[in-house]
């Protein structure tokens, strides 16, 4: 995961200045040094380095900082401050036309996943703010480009406009905005040709696109994997295209965060979305405060209840308090939250965005998702009757169920017998007198 050992690094520094009863100025020299170390082994763009601790030494040497009663916990909140200023404290949304459609232009060398992410942003963009993209199919030079773009549509039931890889880019943007004034699509967003390298001719075309189809963004995909190259890329398409905001992509995979932190120092220009995974539903908006605080081992709480938004309907959210608070929750219920959960993404990223999680002792543990699959699997294999009422589930229910399932008696006991302490828990939410009982036993505490 991104900034895992940056973030690693930084935990056990301040971990350190926690220790110490009262911190000095040679401890905060100290401190700074190890952050300095840090953030270059993460690729943090050298110049970037110099300025940030230069910022966060002058500030946490101040008067205020030294004399305060927890001078560890105001140093902390300092280089979350400057980590938020240094990924871009400024608005990161996306400019929307006051006479639709928005167009967005999509650039990007070859290999950062660029056409990926053209259809990662469109389903985004259907699912948050229900819009009706249009995928355009502008490059056709690179082999299969064209048929990639329109196999992601189709999957995502998204229109594609393409005229083939013989047309003139130029012209495809062009009349790929008249059709979608015509059919009502909104935003167009345009798939440009990428290169392994930045050239005349790439560049040149990329301006005519620009300057032809008037995009209201230009949008910068970089991989993020490829650390302070990442930066030089975007400082050479901003010099040319004066882009308008970056897209990181492969920000789950072994990066160090050097891209991430560099960016906008450099080009000037936010990010404004991070590819997080393979999915095409694994994209979501770029938040320097909640990146700065997952980098310092704080949790990111508010995008989990992003997440959990997203992936929880209202109505069966209703129903399923109803359920509860009259004790009719059943197995089916109990299928569901599963499937919910499954929705929100993997279990090991989702647990590292609670607060006060240590990151660092996460390692070493297992986290069976494939446990997910198997409670389906055992669920799916019952009767609706015994999903209803589990109580009805004997002997020979248990080893027929076993079997559908391809799982063992035991696994389907184990399910009962946690189902069976769930609602026992539940229960205890709805009695009074428990609830008194508990909220005393709280006071005290």
């Amino acid at each position: 995961m991104a900034f895992e050992s940056l973030g690693d690094k930084l935990q056990g520094v301040f971990k350190k200045l926690k220790g110490k009863g009262v911190v000095r100025e040679n401890d905060i020299k100290e401190a700074m040094r190890e952050v300095k170390l840090a953030l270059l082994e993460a690729d943090v763009n050298f110049k970037v380095v110099k300025a940030f601790i230069a910022s966060v030494s002058e500030k946490a040497n101040g008067q205020d900082v030294l004399e305060s009663l927890t001078p560890a916990q105001q140093i902390i909140k300092i280089v979350n401050d400057e980590l938020v200023a240094l990924m871009g404290s400024d608005d990161n949304k996306l400019k929307y036309s006051k006479h639709p459609p928005s167009v967005y232009m999509m650039c990007g060398l070859q290999g950062a996943g660029k056409t990926t992410t053209c259809a990662k942003l469109a389903l985004h963009l259907r699912k948050t703010q229900g819009k009706r993209p249009l995928l355009v199919a502008c490059d056709v030079y690179r082999p299969a480009a064209v048929k990639q773009l329109q196999v992601l549509g189709k999957q995502l039931d998204i229109a594609v406009f393409d005229m083939g890889t013989q047309a003139n880019p130029v012209d495809i943007a062009v009349a790929a905005v008249e059709h979608a004034k015509k059919h009502g699509n909104d935003p167009v967003i345009i798939d440009t040709a990428g290169r392994l390298h930045i050239d005349e001719v790439l560049m040149n075309e990329l301006s005519e696109i620009k300057a032809k189809a008037d995009p209201d963004e230009v949008l910068l995909v970089v991989d993020s994997m490829t650390g302070q190259d990442a930066v030089n890329v975007a400082e050479s398409f901003n010099e040319q295209l004066d882009i308008d905001g970056v897209i990181l992509t492969k920000l789950d995979g072994d990066t160090r965060g050097g891209a991430a932190l560099s960016i906008k120092f450099v080009t000037g220009k936010s990010i404004k979305f991070a590819a997080m995974g393979e999915k095409l539903s694994d994209i979501e908006p770029f938040y320097p405060d909640r990146m700065a605080s997952r980098i310092l081992g704080m949790g990111d709480i508010l995008t989990l209840i992003d997440k959990a938004q997203e992936a929880f309907d209202d109505k069966q959210a209703e129903e399923l308090e109803r359920k509860i608070r009259k004790q009719e929750f059943d197995l089916n219920d109990f299928l569901n939250q599963f499937q919910q959960i499954k929705k929100m993404g993997p279990l090991n990223q989702l647990v590292k965005m609670l607060p006060g999680v240590d990151t660092k002792a996460l390692e070493n543990v297992d986290i069976d998702e494939s446990r997910f699959s198997k409670i389906e699997a055992i669920i799916q294999s019952m009767t609706n009757a015994e999903r209803t009422k589990p109580d009805i589930i004997n002997a020979s229910r248990r080893v027929r169920i076993a079997n559908g399932s391809g799982t063992k008696v035991q696994d389907v006991n184990l399910l009962l017998k946690q189902f069976s302490e769930m609602k026992k828990m539940m229960k205890q939410f709805q009695d009074p007198k428990k609830m008194k009982q508990m909220a005393r036993m709280m006071k005290r505490k």
